[in-house]
């Protein structure tokens, strides 16, 4: 029987059972249920109809009760409203849970991108060997961060987990009881969370995912690919910034790192000690069992009772392995998986679970470091700033003290400066993570808004002034915007020329990682040129790297949205030219990301592999499909010089600013209590671009269903091609090279969840209806030519099972949407300060529903 399509599968486990278990809804215990249960259809209908009719959201709204509801006064009617943007909020968590639910089914767990077919690629191919190499230096880093992405709060979250299991298992009497559960939970949180209730919410990911699913993919490799012979290297590693992440976040203290890593390290051994307890209860055989109880008993003193000899984790593999041996040997290999099961777990995880990556921007360190080098005691010490300060000093004059300063500052000197004398601990709390929790612990530094030799040579004579003179601490530059992209080259040059640095590069094993940020180079050029900019950024620094004898890893600054690097990631991954240096695949993952894509066993493992084998088909079957000929790369470089043209002439416009202020949710994400960090950069009152976070402003454009980040340049590009009779050249680059292909699909997802009716009726703003017209036209632009281009009749119609979950998700908060764009025109006119606060709450109440029904928008 041939297998059933995909948008079949679907059809089958997630759009009918939607429908049928949508119905339960009707035993909520809101006390209003049937009324809005009943009302909340006729409501749907009439936004539909509204729209049609090109009334305004205001106009809708009023129609509707004056044709369903007339009795109600405005007091009733807002009640009405809540009541229905709590339904829909809850219709949200039920699809989320049925998607959940039939994630297995709907996807092929052995297909494409999988390990088993990638292998059986490799045989068929007689490159099993070539495979066996690259998995001997290849890795794919996960780095979990805190970024303000995840609108539902952890109770939420807990349910729909499980919901989806009592969905999977046809439980409809625990279903029932999960959405009675589910009525009666609150969706929001009172307060914003602390970094370290951060911490807590993404360790469960990695208590209760990362740690079966990545363990799972590093046993099937151990035995599938490598038949049990040992390797000495790990396919993963996991990162962490929820503690150690300083950048912007003041509330994030080196007290917090250092319970952050205790937190991780108590938990990496939890499921340690679960596991021996669960081993002792297999291995009763006389020698063995005593092995498994003397490791219970250390591991059991090392976990609950930390002032006592813990057990090392050398010790610890030692032990394991000895068991292991002794199965093999005396005991016809009884349970001996499970045993090497739990020690490829202790070779990912060690005992530190994630590494905590430490981040601060490099404006900050500039002011530290000025603070800390002017200070008398340290100026005593340095013979070049006895006369002069360090700011009097020619810049070759600062470059060089800052490869031979070093020496043991005292923080307590600059109790006076808080930013000052934590930056110093934290360095300090850097060293004593790596004692405790091994060198993976806590060993990378990155430094944000990095646009300088001088910016990393500070931080690395600010690691050496806190009196670690060979540091074992990766220092990491971030470039974000298109002009930091564009002198990364450069700086990276002067670098590796530093002998002093090249020193600590060598006692690093010559590897230098090197980030890039998509949100802030979309945020800063558009779509088009950021992505170019960070592949050409990689493909020279990639050149540059060689020339050095230095391995260069590139970690990726990704978001959920294609605006802010999301989307087709592995696809991103699977389509760099030869040029790229790929042996390592990093990545940022936060929020909605971690929970739609990692939320389950089968979903993250399905996605880990995916990563893996994108690399490994890049590497190994792929090699020189994906350069770009002379004529292809001329004809992506116009593309997006005239993307980033248009981009940059939107950006500037006098009206770009006061339309987020005015017209979108912008103002409303800090009122949302959904992260930790401020909603902006800086403590400045006035509204300034620079200062506006990436998140929010992608996040904003969602919530209109404008989607302006994740298209705006690409008609005006594809455009100018057209009326040149050139647009034969963008078809050659789309047949011939698959980063484009990707490029435009992630492109054609922004305009598929763009719904310009919503925002219709602003064409007749007084004050925005040009600027909005404008950005509607470059929407038909961009959807005309995406379609012209590919050959598709409309937007992803090479993926129907996406394109109507996005529709099923579109047409559950489509009443919502309404509902937030009249509540915002609300705001707008209405001068009672108690009533605009209804309207105001309104609007922050129907952000989270939008949100969640996207799952990458953020």
């Amino acid at each position: 029987m041939a297998r059933k399509l995909q948008i079949e599968r679907f059809d089958e486990v997630v759009r009918s059972k939607y429908q049928v278990y949508n119905s339960l809804f009707l035993t909520l215990p809101f006390k209003t249920i049937k009324d809005t249960s009943l009302m909340l259809p006729l409501f749907a209908d009439a936004c539909v109809k509204g729209f049609e009719q090109q009334l305004t959201p205001d106009e809708i709204v009023a129609d509707f009760f004056k044709n369903f509801l007339p009795e109600l006064d405005e007091a009733a009617q807002k009640d009405v409203l809540f009541a229905f943007i709590k339904y829909i909020e809850r219709q949200v968590v039920l699809f989320d849970a049925i998607e959940d639910a039939g994630f297995s089914y709907v996807n092929n767990m052995h297909g494409r991108g999988t390990l088993r077919f990638i292998k059986e690629e490799a045989q068929n191919n007689n490159k099993l060997e070539a495979l066996k190499e690259y998995l001997k230096r290849f890795k794919v880093r996960i780095v979990l961060t805190a970024h303000p992405t995840q609108f539902y709060p952890n109770t939420v979250l807990t349910i729909i987990r499980n919901l989806a299991k009592a969905i999977r298992e046809n439980e409809l009497d625990e279903i029932k009881q999960l959405l009675d559960q589910l009525g009666l939970t609150r969706f929001y949180n009172k307060k914003k969370p602390t970094p370290l209730d951060e911490a807590h919410s993404l360790i469960w990911y990695l208590e209760n995912v990362f740690y079966h699913s990545a363990g799972a993919i590093a046993s099937y490799l151990r035995k599938n690919i490598f038949q049990n012979e040992p390797i000495d290297h790990t396919v993963f590693d996991f990162g962490f910034w929820p503690g150690g992440d300083r950048d912007g976040n003041p509330y994030v203290t080196p007290e917090i790192t250092l319970k952050t890593a205790e937190t991780l390290r108590h938990h990496i051994l939890r499921n340690y000690y679960r596991e021996l307890r669960f081993l002792k209860t297999r291995l009763t055989f006389d020698g063995v069992l005593q092995k498994v109880e003397a490791l219970e008993t250390a591991l059991y003193h090392t976990l609950f009772f930390p002032k006592k000899t813990p057990i090392s984790l050398d010790e610890l593999t030692e032990g394991l392995q000895q068991i292991a041996n002794d199965l093999k040997i005396d005991h016809n290999r009884f349970y001996l998986d499970r045993v090497l099961d739990l020690i490829d777990k202790v070779q990912l995880f060690g005992y530190h679970f994630a590494s905590l990556d430490i981040r601060q921007d490099s404006r900050v360190h500039e002011g530290v470091f000025l603070e800390v080098i002017n200070h008398p005691m340290v100026r005593a010490t340095i013979g070049a700033l006895k006369e002069r300060s360090y700011e009097e000093l020619s810049l070759e004059q600062r470059l060089e003290l800052l490869t031979r300063v070093e020496g043991t500052v005292d923080p307590t000197l600059f109790d006076a400066n808080e930013i000052t004398a934590q930056t110093l601990e934290s360095i300090s709390v850097m060293r004593e993570i790596q004692q405790r929790n091994g060198e993976r612990g806590s060993n990378r530094y990155i430094i944000s808004n990095c646009q300088s030799l001088e910016h990393l040579l500070q931080l690395y004579a600010l690691i050496r002034l806190c009196g670690w003179s060979n540091p074992s601490v990766d220092i990491i530059p971030l470039f974000e915007t298109i002009d930091d992209l564009r002198a990364a080259p450069d700086i990276m040059r002067a670098l590796y020329s530093n002998a002093s640095y090249r020193a600590h590069l060598e006692s690093r094993g010559m590897k230098q990682t090197v980030m890039l940020g998509f949100s802030d180079g979309t945020k800063d050029g558009g779509y088009f040129m950021a992505n170019w900019g960070i592949y050409s950024a990689k493909e020279a620094l990639s050149l540059l790297s060689t020339e050095f004898g230095v391995s260069v890893a590139f970690f990726d600054g990704r978001g959920g949205p294609p605006a802010r690097g999301g989307g087709r990631t592995h696809e991103f991954y699977a389509s760099l030219g030869e040029q790229i240096q790929a042996d390592d695949i990093q990545l940022t993952v936060q929020g909605q990301t971690i929970s739609s894509n990692f939320g389950t066993l089968e979903s993250s493992q399905y996605n880990l592999e995916q990563l893996l084998s994108s690399g490994i088909k890049n590497q190994l079957f792929a090699r020189g499909e994906n350069n770009l000929s002379a004529e292809d790369r001329e004809t992506l470089e116009t593309l997006a010089q005239v993307s980033y043209d248009a981009y940059v002439a939107f950006k500037n416009h006098e009206l770009f600013l006061p339309y987020l202020q005015e017209m979108t949710t912008l103002p409303y994400y800090a009122k949302t209590n959904i992260g930790s960090r401020p909603s902006k950069r800086g403590q400045k009152k006035e509204f300034r671009f620079e200062d506006l976070r990436a998140i929010p402003f992608v996040g904003s454009w969602s919530q209109l269903r404008q989607n302006v980040p994740g298209f705006y340049g690409v008609g005006y590009a594809l455009e100018s091609f057209k009326k040149s009779g050139d647009f034969d050249r963008v078809k050659r680059l789309y047949q011939n090279n698959a980063f484009f292909r990707t490029l435009i699909a992630n492109s054609m997802m922004s305009l598929t969840k763009s719904q310009f009716e919503l925002t219709s009726y602003m064409a007749n703003n007084e004050r925005f209806g040009e600027f909005w017209s404008q950005i509607h036209q470059e929407y038909t632009r961009s959807k005309a030519l995406v379609l012209e281009l590919s050959g598709f009749s409309t937007l992803l119609e090479n993926e129907r099972a996406n394109k109507a979950s996005i529709q099923l998700r579109e047409g559950i908060v489509h009443p919502l949407l309404t509902i937030q764009q009249y509540a915002l025109q609300r705001v707008a006119i209405t001068k009672d300060p108690e009533r605009r606060d209804w309207y105001e709450k309104m609007v922050t109440r129907s952000m989270f529903g939008n949100i969640n029904a996207s799952r990458n928008s953020a």
